[in-house]
Order: structure tokens, then sequence, then C-alpha cells
């Protein structure tokens, strides 16, 4: 019997999803001996080290989103009256079970915008109706939470797309020089 993999098949999910369990990748220790040099000891006792002091909070994949049709990335900023608790509350937990919404957080800055969201979508048609039926049709008084707000769709071409993670090494080398 000849099984068909797909990318989407329960067993490719199920392999997914273990990969973001804590402990369960670890670098490949021969690989970051090619590249550096340094003794497996050194290395293993390095990363334990930075997972202890918090630096290293986890290893899992990188998903390329798009190859799955998850063409459209939205920002949004938004202007909430936070005084309006029980609205925010609801708005919150809805926000957290939201498997389209990626980064949810306060923010800081000139304009009144108070808070910041990160999403991914296949496109503008299917961001439009979730956001409307998973929010603004459940969420009591949402008209009243939120008094503003801005939406950015992000799409191809994407000019630069850097890890976080890449970026800080390149700042800490960059500060441990000064």
């Amino acid at each position: 019997m000849v099984v068909k993999m797909s990318i989407t098949d329960s067993t490719r999910v199920a392999v997914l999803e273990a990969l973001l369990k804590q402990g369960s990748v670890r670098p490949n220790i021969k690989r970051i001996k090619q590249y550096t040099g340094f003794h497996k000891a050194t290395i293993m006792s390095s990363l334990d080290f930075l997972e202890k002091a918090g630096l290293i909070q986890g290893y899992g994949p990188k998903i390329n989103f798009r190859v799955l049709g998850y063409n459209l990335e939205v920002t949004m900023l938004l202007q909430a009256d936070l005084s309006r608790k029980d609205a925010f509350n609801v708005f919150i937990e809805r926000a957290l079970q939201d498997p389209h919404l990626y980064w949810f957080s306060g923010m800081l800055g000139s304009g009144n915008w108070n808070l910041l969201t990160r999403h991914i979508y296949r496109d503008v048609e299917s961001y439009r109706k979730h956001i409307e039926s998973y929010y603004y049709e459940t969420v009591p008084d949402i008209y009243d939470l939120i008094r503003d707000k801005q939406i950015f769709f992000t799409t191809e071409p994407i000019y630069k797309s850097a890890s976080r993670t890449k970026s800080i090494i390149e700042l800490i080398k960059l500060s441990s020089k000064k």
C-alpha cells in the first residue's frame, strides 16, 4: 500500500506541533562544531548556559506560511477605550483563541494607538469575513471599545525578512565592539 503524503495531513501536522514542544528539538552539535571549530563539550555547555540564562527560549521549525496559501499578513493599530473593561476582557479572550492572530501587544508611541495586532490570512476577503464574524458579531460593545484603527496589509514583494534572532546577534556583536 502506497501512502500519499501531504504537507497538511494529520501526521505532518502532528510532527510540526511536536517540534514546538519544549525540548523536542536540539541543534545539530556537529554542524555547530563545523561552523565554530569549538569542542562538542564547549558547544553543549554554552547552549545549556544560554538556555538557563533565558536567552534561548527554544528551538523549532520556521514555516513558510505562503506555501499553504496564507499570502496576506495584516498589522492593525488600534485605539481602544481601555476603561471599557468588560468589553476589553471579552476582546482579549477572543484574541487569545484566534488562530489567525499571532501577535497582540500593548503599544506606546505617537498618536492615540494603544494596541498592536498581527494576523495571517489567505486574502483580504477572508480577513474581512473573519474579523466581522469573530470579533464584531461576538464582542459586546466592540464599537465603543475600538475607537479607531489603522490596517496595513503586507503582501509580496517582501524586500527584507530577517530573523529577529539574527538581528539581535548582530546587535550584540556591534555593541561588543564599542
